[in-house]
């Protein structure tokens, strides 16, 4: 979008650089108050709006040391693969794009944190888990085809795993807010392969997911699939097989090629001495080559 293109011209200087870099290290902090601390994090800085409420205000920011993981054994494994996510996606858009990604991320979990809490009555502590998850989607959506070790022995392509994200997303939020109408064993069975399908959980994907997709809607570039994008890359691609195959047919008067067109029929003239060709709009209105000279 335009408008976003002169807010990063304005604003692009005050981006900051190798963000992710900051953020692994507000993890790794959290992680240490967490497991080390007695729970001091998800206690006193873990995103709860009753006690926001209630006049702890410093949440609003100090949620965002929420660890990945509480694993003292894969604590290290994420830290590295999030500070690499963050650098892929920083490297591919930019340092202003990439920390209004993250600053929008985390204006839309405090978001669905009121959300919630004014509508269910529920002070849901709301923790980076989503917030990194948009950040892996990004990600999936430029690396594709990268391979990672899945429980760091089966290889697998990014995007599978980002495609059971999705699914994961999308069965929490139609089951949350189908909770009422669902069958019992639909819901038993969605909580035992870990998805808690209620209308609190499907609330806090569904506003968290929105990072990505109105941000990646957002700076998407629409070019490259507008009709005329689209047209011109089909003419070019046709040409480029033409060429690389040899032009066959060749319209003596004009010049026309297959090259220029699927649509153009090329014929031979019966009149004319010698082997030439016509497209079909100077088929009958060329001037006959006759070798005597008369015509």
């Amino acid at each position: 979008m335009k408008w976003f293109q002169k807010l990063e011209r304005k604003f692009g200087r005050y981006a900051i650089h190798n963000l992710m870099y900051y953020m692994i290290i507000l993890y790794a902090f959290g992680f240490i108050l967490e497991v080390f601390g007695g729970g001091f994090y998800s206690r006193y800085l873990a995103l709860d709006m009753e006690m926001i409420f209630r006049g702890q205000v410093w949440r609003l920011l100090t949620f965002i040391m929420g660890p990945p993981n509480s694993s003292i054994i894969f604590i290290l494994f994420s830290l590295y693969f999030y500070y690499l996510i963050g650098n892929v996606l920083e490297n591919a858009w930019g340092a202003f794009r990439f920390n209004m990604y993250l600053l929008f991320g985390i204006v839309l979990h405090i978001a669905a944190a009121l959300i919630i809490y004014l509508v269910f009555g529920v002070s849901f502590p709301f923790t980076t888990y989503y917030l990194n998850m948009s950040m892996f989607l990004a990600f999936a959506t430029l690396m594709p085809d990268m391979q990672v070790l899945l429980f760091f022995i089966i290889p697998i392509k990014v995007k599978w795993i980002a495609y059971l994200d999705m699914a994961y997303f999308a069965l929490t939020i139609v089951g949350g807010y189908l909770y009422n109408i669902l069958p019992a064993n639909i819901l038993i069975g969605l909580f035992t392969v870990g998805i808690l399908a209620t209308p609190v959980y499907a609330t806090a994907a569904l506003v968290s997911l929105l990072n990505f997709i109105f941000f990646y809607a957002l700076t998407r570039n629409y070019r490259t699939v507008s009709p005329k994008e689209i047209k011109r890359k089909a003419d070019f691609k046709r040409k480029m097989n033409v060429a690389s195959r040899g032009v066959k047919h060749k319209c003596a008067v004009c010049g026309k090629t297959e090259a220029d067109g699927e649509d153009i029929v090329f014929r031979y003239c019966s009149k004319c001495d010698g082997a030439y060709e016509y497209c079909s709009e100077h088929l009958y209105t060329h001037k006959h080559v006759i070798r005597t000279g008369k015509e």
